[in-house]
């Protein structure tokens, strides 16, 4: 059997001169990390005083985002609502927690949306490692949860989301969310063991996840709080595995794409879909959905693959499967020859944006 290039050593390293498969393994220890730095930070008694939380981010910041309201809106009546837009939504009032995430401190949308949310005397606090958002939060008197992080901003999932359950725990609308944590973190601990580099592709679930993609357009199904999961799967696959891939969530699937999976045959052929399975957070109803979706796809000759979930909370499933899911797109991305790194294309926009007015 031929060797796998992602069990040879030397050719991952020059592949991954940005360091992104080590970025990847440190997640667990980030969130460890994040979690004991986020519990320092206190809130005045009045923001307790919500009906509601508004979180303004984009890209990784707002994928945290999702998943806090995913966890929180499984014991709490408080909802969140993520805004991955330039303006306010009209229903922030005084009542309304607004949260400004961003890495960098410099996402124009976020700026933007967090501008306007300073007309309205709604609570406030901002994420960021610096940037013109911390300097308006500064100048405004706003708390802000400031951290420091060598890397891209997709691979600093601890510090965006970490924060956001330590406010949840401030404010009293979870409970013990320290647990659910620790169970994370030793989850994904115990998964380096099973899928980081040095373990073989042959007893690497991850290393023949991402060789089944290989030249194939992915296709991430998820239902309940996997949704979310399914969607950072999208968006890891996208920027670190440099190729289209696109999510989807059940029963919202038999609805309407059932109906259009044979047809382009050929692209029908060339597509692998996945599977996130959870055996407590997947509804009894969706489960067996997910048998008859797969005799469907395999019909239409579309092959299917499957992520099951581990652990006893919601936090550590999804968290589990998010350490997965980026070790399957940083391996793709050494599959097609390319560092996983850069997005060449994003920054371009950027810059291409900051000469419109």
């Amino acid at each position: 059997m031929t060797k796998s290039i992602l069990d040879d050593g030397g050719a991952v390293q020059r592949l991954d001169p940005g360091g992104m498969l080590e970025s990847v393994r440190s997640l667990p220890e980030q969130c460890r990390f994040a979690w004991d730095m986020a519990r320092g930070l206190k809130l005045p008694g009045a923001y307790r005083s919500i009906d509601r939380i508004v979180i303004f981010g984009m890209g990784g910041s707002a994928i945290s985002g999702d998943f806090f309201r995913a966890i929180l809106s499984r014991e709490c009546a408080v909802p969140v609502f993520n805004v991955r837009a330039y303006d306010m939504p009209p229903y922030v009032d005084e009542r309304t927690l607004v949260i400004a995430s961003s890495f960098s401190g410099d996402t124009e949308e976020v700026l933007s949306a967090f501008g306007q949310s300073l007309a309205v005397p709604a609570p406030k606090v901002v994420i960021t490692t610096g940037g013109q958002l911390l300097t308006t939060a500064r100048a405004n008197g706003i708390l802000a949860f400031t951290f420091e992080h060598h890397g891209e901003p997709r691979s600093a999932m601890g510090w965006g989301l970490m924060p956001l359950l330590a406010i949840a725990e401030e404010l009293r609308l979870t409970h013990d969310v320290g647990r659910d944590v620790e169970e994370a973190v030793e989850l994904m601990t115990r998964m380096l063991g099973e899928i980081d580099q040095h373990v073989p592709a042959a007893e690497n679930a991850a290393k023949q996840m991402a060789t089944a993609l290989h030249e194939k357009l992915p296709v991430v199904y998820g239902a309940g709080p996997l949704i979310e999961v399914a969607r950072r799967w999208k968006t890891q696959l996208n920027e670190s595995g440099k190729t289209a891939a696109y999510f989807e969530e059940l029963p919202e699937i038999h609805h309407n794409a059932i109906i259009g999976y044979a047809l382009p045959k050929r692209i029908a052929k060339e597509t692998a879909v996945i599977f996130l399975e959870s055996e407590t957070l997947v509804h009894h109803r969706v489960q067996l959905r997910y048998g008859y979706t797969k005799k469907v796809l395999q019909k239409a000759g579309t092959s299917t693959l499957e992520a099951k979930a581990r652990g006893k909370s919601a936090l550590a499933q999804m968290m589990g499967l998010v350490l997965l899911g980026d070790f399957v797109s940083t391996y793709l991305a050494f599959l097609y020859g390319v560092d996983p790194t850069p997005t060449t294309t994003i920054d371009d926009l950027k810059a291409w944006l900051k000469t419109q007015r």
